[in-house]
C-alpha cells in the first residue's frame, strides 16, 4: 500500500483479535482499490470516474438487498449486514476519491478538512462500528486522529502529489508564507519553506494529540493497535520536524521506529 494506503500504520495486524482481522482487511481493501482507481495507471479521468461509479452501484445493491456482482462486494455485503456497519462511510470514501480525479487545488484549510472528512474519517468510523464502540466521543477522537494522519500523508507526499498535478496544501496559507508552486516544482526549501512546514506540522500534531485518548478508551488489543497507529503518526511528525525537505528526504517508518512504537503502545496502556 502507498502512504495513502496506510503503509505507515499497522492494518489488520496480528495485534487485532482474530475475528476482526478479515473484516478490517475487507474495509481497507475497499479503500485501497477505490483509491487506486483515482490514482494508479494511465486511465483518462472519465474512465476513473466510471470505475468509482461502478463501486457505487455495488454499494447500491447492498443497500437495496440485492446480491452484488463483484467478488469483493459479495464478501463485504454479509459482513456489513452481520456487523451492522453504516454504508455512508463507504460512499464518502468514493466521493473523496472521485474528487481527486477532478480537483487538484485547495483554496483554504476548510476545503482540506472537508476532503479529510470523506477521505480519512470514514475508515475510523467504520472500524469503531466494527468494534461496537462508535460513541459520539469516540467518533470525535477518531476523526481527529484520521484527519491528522491524512494531513501527515499530505506533508510526506508533497513531491509525489506534485507529479500528479495535485497540491493539497491550502493556497491561502501558501500565499501567507510566500510559498508558490514554483517552490514545489523546484524542491526549494530555503527561506519561508521551513516556517510554513512547521506550521503545518504543528497543526497535524495538535489534531493527533486531540484524538489520542481514544487509544486508551478502546479495550485490549484494539486499543494497542490504535496506540501503535498514533505512535506511528508521532514518529513521522518528528521526522518531518527534524527534516522538512520532503523532496530529498521523504520520511518513512524504519524497523527501529516500529520497535519503539510497540514499546510505547504497551507502556501507555
Amino acid at each position: 500500500m502507498s502512504t495513502k494506503h496506510y503503509e505507515n500504520f499497522p492494518v489488520a495486524s496480528i495485534l487485532l483479535p482474530k475475528p476482526l482481522r478479515r473484516p478490517v482487511a475487507l474495509i481497507y481493501d475497499f479503500a485501497r482499490r477505490a483509491d487506486d482507481f483515482a490514482d494508479e495507471g494511465n486511465l483518462a479521468p472519465d474512465e476513473r470516474l466510471a470505475l468509482l461509479d461502478g463501486f457505487r452501484q455495488q454499494l447500491d445493491m447492498i443497500r437495496d438487498g440485492v446480491t452484488p456482482t463483484e467478488p469483493l462486494f459479495q464478501e463485504l455485503a454479509p459482513m456489513i449486514v452481520a456487523r451492522g456497519l453504516p454504508l455512508q462511510p463507504f460512499y464518502d470514501l468514493l466521493s473523496a476519491f472521485s474528487q481527486d480525479v477532478v480537483k487538484t487545488r485547495y483554496a483554504h484549510f476548510g476545503e482540506v478538512m472537508d476532503y479529510c472528512r470523506r477521505s480519512a474519517n470514514p475508515v475510523g468510523e467504520l472500524l469503531l462500528h466494527l468494534y461496537e464502540a462508535a460513541t459520539e466521543k469516540n467518533l470525535a477522537w477518531s476523526n481527529a486522529i484520521c484527519t491528522s494522519l491524512q494531513l501527515i500523508n499530505f506533508l510526506q507526499d508533497i513531491a509525489i502529489d506534485w507529479q500528479k498535478d495535485r497540491v493539497y496544501l491550502p493556497q491561502d496559507e501558501m500565499a501567507k508564507y510566500g510559498i508558490t508552486e514554483r517552490h514545489i516544482a523546484l524542491g526549494q526549501t530555503l527561506g519561508p519553506w521551513r516556517p510554513f512546514m512547521l506550521f503545518q506540522i504543528e497543526r497535524a500534531r495538535k489534531l493527533l494529540q486531540a484524538g489520542a485518548p481514544l487509544g486508551k478508551a478502546l479495550p485490549g488489543r484494539i486499543g494497542l493497535e490504535l496506540r501503535m497507529i498514533i505512535a506511528g503518526g508521532e514518529a513521522i511528525l518528528r521526522k518531518l520536524h527534524k527534516e522538512s525537505d520532503v523532496f530529498q528526504h521523504r520520511p518513512v517508518l524504519e524497523p527501529a521506529d516500529w520497535a519503539y512504537m510497540l514499546w510505547k503502545a504497551v507502556r501507555a496502556k
